[in-house]
């Protein structure tokens, strides 16, 4: 009886199955850059939620938490959406990770800036 650790790790017949097994990295530059998206998302309504009192009052889904409850909730819905958007857009595709990741990490920061209140409240007036 053989194992599969008698057999070589890679035969010359094998290189085409290999090649059809290598999965596109879509899917998973899909939900790193809906991270971003949606980081954005929360600051941005974070701003809006200071700024605006009708913007607070349409983001208050719960009295007892006030605003918040509407800002992180239509963040998580921004990630959900941007996720499932891209990743059926980018099922089959290769995007470049470098740009990806360099256009997360700007989101990320443009969404933490706006979660901070000495900014958010510059713009409150």
């Amino acid at each position: 009886m053989t194992s599969v650790y008698d057999r070589p790790l890679l035969e010359l017949d094998d290189a085409p199955r290999v090649a059809e097994e290598i999965r596109p990295s879509g899917p998973a530059a899909a939900v790193v850059l809906a991270a971003g998206l949606g980081s954005f998302a929360l600051g941005l309504l974070s701003v809006l939620a200071a700024v605006s009192g009708s913007a607070s009052d349409a983001l208050t889904l719960s009295g007892g938490v006030g605003d918040l409850s509407g800002v992180t909730s239509g963040a998580a819905a921004a990630f959900f959406v941007a996720w499932g958007g891209l990743a059926a857009w980018w099922r089959h595709a290769n995007p470049s990770l470098a740009r990806i990741v360099v256009a997360t990490g700007v989101l990320i920061a443009l969404g933490l800036l706006g979660t901070f209140p000495p900014f958010f409240n510059a713009f409150a007036g």
